[in-house]
């Protein structure tokens, strides 16, 4: 079964198996730490600007963004639980980023968010497009 998991058979040691369905590991960490955050943004009626907001979303943002540019490099390497971690970083980024966003769309921290996204991903995404998959 395929559910939040968008890896090929050859990629499976990057998923947990729960109740026999493939769940991305990094997408374990991500989906409900966002919901959870961004839920409890609106609950607690939190201000739409803090003058940290972008420099803590990129940071937030980074460590999955290097974990994910090492995976593309070096398919075997990291672990699961490093994936997760790094996905629940990127779900408290994500959940701040998303919450001022809805309230004001295209606000700052959600486009240098964006922006770093895009200048790490473009570039490694093109240096490994066209490399063979295992099996």
């Amino acid at each position: 079964m395929f559910w939040l998991s968008h890896h090929h058979p050859d990629e499976y040691n990057r998923t947990y198996v729960l109740g026999g369905v493939r769940v991305c590991a990094r997408c374990l960490g991500t989906y409900p730490v966002m919901l959870a955050a961004l839920v409890g943004l609106f609950v607690a009626r939190a201000p739409l600007h803090w003058r940290w907001d972008v420099p803590a979303v990129l940071a937030l943002t980074l460590p999955a963004l290097g974990d994910w540019a090492v995976g593309r490099f070096r398919p075997a390497s990291g672990s699961n639980s490093v994936r997760t971690l790094t996905g629940l970083l990127l779900g408290l980024a994500l959940g701040r980023s998303l919450y001022v966003h809805v309230q004001r769309p295209l606000p700052a921290v959600l486009l240098a968010q964006a922006a770093l996204v895009t200048a790490v991903a473009v570039p490694v995404i093109l240096a490994t497009y066209r490399r063979p998959r295992p099996g």
